[in-house]
C-alpha cells in the first residue's frame, strides 16, 4: 500500500398604503435626505449614485428570462424543435446536427436555460438524490458530499444530504417520490432494512452482502489500517494503543478486525478503548485521557479518525506528554484538520471524494436504466507526516 509525504425577493415589495395614490416627490432641486418611507424619517442618506426608486423602497421589475419560443425565433425553428433538442440524447436525434448546433448556439447567446421540472414530471422524477450519512457534523462526510456534488451535477441531478435516518425513514423517503434514488453511506446495522424494490440505491463505504441487488462501493480501508500498524512496528513500538469506534457500522469491523489481525502477526501488545465518533472532540479527549493516564500506558496510539486523533492531542498535552517525542499519534481519513495540527498528523487517506463521484456515478447510471458493473474497493494511503517517531528516541520509551 502506498506511504506519501505529505434572498432575492421574488414580487416588489407594497409601497406604503399613505403613498398609494401620491405622485411620487420630484427630485430635481430637492434634497434625498428628506424623503422618508411609511412616514418615518430615513435614518441614513442612500449611497451616492442610488436610484430613487431603492430611496423609496421599491424595486425594480426583474428581467424578463429567455424562453423556448425566444430560441425558436432566433433559430429560425419551430418551438417543438427547440423542445426535441433539449429534451434529450434519444429524441434529439430526430433533429439534424447542424440544426442543433444552430438551436445550442441561440441558447448560448441568449442565456435560456431549459427547465428541468416540465421534463421531470413527465418523466415521473423529481430530480434529487438524496445522501444519507450517519453524521453531519464529520468531516469526512463533507468530503464524500463534495464527490456526490460534482458528479450529480454532471447528471443534472441536485443533491439532499441527511443524518440521523433508521431504516423506516429511508423506506418512506424512497416511496414518497420527493427523490429519485439513494445513497446510503457508512450504515450501521441499526439503519438497514428492507427497501422498496424498485428504489435506486447505492451503497457507500458499506458491507457489499447488505443487498446484493443493489452497488456498493467499498473503501480498502483494511489495507489502511494494516499500513498504520506497520508504519509504528517499523519504528520499533512493541504496545500500541487503540482508540476504536464504539459504532456498529460494517467499516469499523473491517478497521478491528484489519487491527487484530496485524497486531497478532506483528507480536504486538494491545491497549484497546472504545469512544463514540459522533460526540466529537470532547468525548475523544476524555477517553484518550484515561488510555494516557495508565501506569502503563502505550507509546503509540492509533484512532478511528482524526478528530479524535485531535482529542489525543490536547489530552497528551493536558498531561504534559509531546507529540511525537512521548507519544506517536496515527489517525485515519485525512480531513483537513490532520495537517492542521502541531505536529501535522500522520494519517490514513481514505479518499472521501472518489467514494461520493464513484457512488453518484452508479446512481445516475441505475437511474438511467443502465445495468452497473461491480467497482473495486477504491485504494487507501498512509500520509507521512511529523506525529510519528521511533521509539526510544527521547522519552519514548520502548
Amino acid at each position: 500500500m502506498p506511504a506519501t509525504r505529505d434572498s432575492v425577493p421574488s414580487e416588489p415589495p407594497e409601497p406604503p398604503a399613505e403613498r398609494a395614490s401620491a405622485e411620487p416627490p420630484s427630485v430635481e432641486g430637492a434634497s434625498v435626505e428628506g424623503v422618508s418611507v411609511g412616514g418615518a424619517p430615513a435614518e441614513q442618506p442612500p449611497t451616492e449614485g442610488a436610484s430613487v426608486e431603492g430611496a423609496l423602497g421599491t424595486w425594480p421589475a426583474p428581467v424578463r428570462r429567455p424562453t423556448g419560443r425566444d430560441v425558436a425565433r432566433l433559430a429560425g425553428v419551430s418551438q417543438a424543435t427547440v423542445s426535441l433538442v433539449f429534451s434529450g440524447a434519444e429524441a434529439g436525434r430526430r433533429v439534424s446536427e447542424a440544426t442543433r448546433e444552430r438551436v445550442r448556439q441561440a441558447a448560448r447567446s441568449l442565456g435560456y436555460r431549459p427547465q428541468a421540472a416540465g421534463r421531470q414530471l413527465r418523466l415521473g422524477r423529481s430530480g434529487m438524490i438524496l445522501l444519507a450519512v450517519p453524521n453531519l457534523q464529520g468531516p469526512f462526510f463533507g468530503r464524500v458530499l463534495e464527490g456526490v456534488h460534482e458528479e450529480a451535477g454532471r447528471n443534472g441531478l441536485a443533491v439532499v444530504v441527511s443524518s440521523g435516518w433508521g431504516s423506516a425513514t429511508l423506506a418512506e423517503a424512497a416511496t414518497a417520490g420527493r427523490f429519485d434514488g439513494l445513497l446510503i453511506c457508512s450504515p450501521d446495522d441499526s439503519q438497514l432494512g428492507e427497501l422498496p424494490v424498485d428504489t435506486p440505491a447505492v451503497f457507500l463505504d458499506a458491507d457489499p452482502g447488505t443487498d446484493r441487488s443493489r452497488p456498493t462501493v467499498e473503501l480498502d480501508v483494511a489495507g489502511g489500517m494494516r499500513a498504520a500498524v506497520e508504519h509504528l512496528a517499523e519504528l520499533g513500538h512493541r504496545r500500541i494503543g487503540r482508540l476504536r469506534s464504539s459504532h456498529s457500522a460494517y467499516t469499523f469491523r473491517v478497521r478491528q478486525a484489519a487491527f487484530e489481525q496485524a497486531v497478532r502477526e506483528l507480536g504486538l501488545d494491545v491497549v484497546e478503548l472504545g469512544v463514540s465518533l459522533n460526540d466529537g472532540h470532547r468525548a475523544a479527549r476524555t477517553v484518550a485521557g484515561r488510555l494516557l493516564e495508565r501506569a502503563d500506558r502505550p507509546r503509540a496510539v492509533i484512532c478511528d479518525d482524526d478528530v479524535v486523533a485531535s482529542g489525543v492531542y490536547q489530552a497528551a498535552a493536558e498531561l504534559g506528554l509531546r507529540v511525537p517525542e512521548d507519544l506517536s499519534v496515527v489517525g485515519m481519513d485525512n480531513v483537513a484538520v490532520a495537517a492542521l495540527l502541531a505536529p501535522p498528523l500522520t494519517t490514513v487517506d481514505l479518499p472521501g471524494e472518489e467514494l461520493g463521484r464513484a457512488g453518484a456515478a452508479a446512481l445516475a447510471a441505475l437511474l438511467r436504466g443502465e445495468r452497473v458493473a461491480p467497482v473495486e474497493p477504491l485504494a487507501t494511503s498512509l500520509v507521512l507526516r511529523s506525529s510519528t517517531e521511533p521509539a526510544g528516541t527521547a522519552s519514548a520509551g520502548r
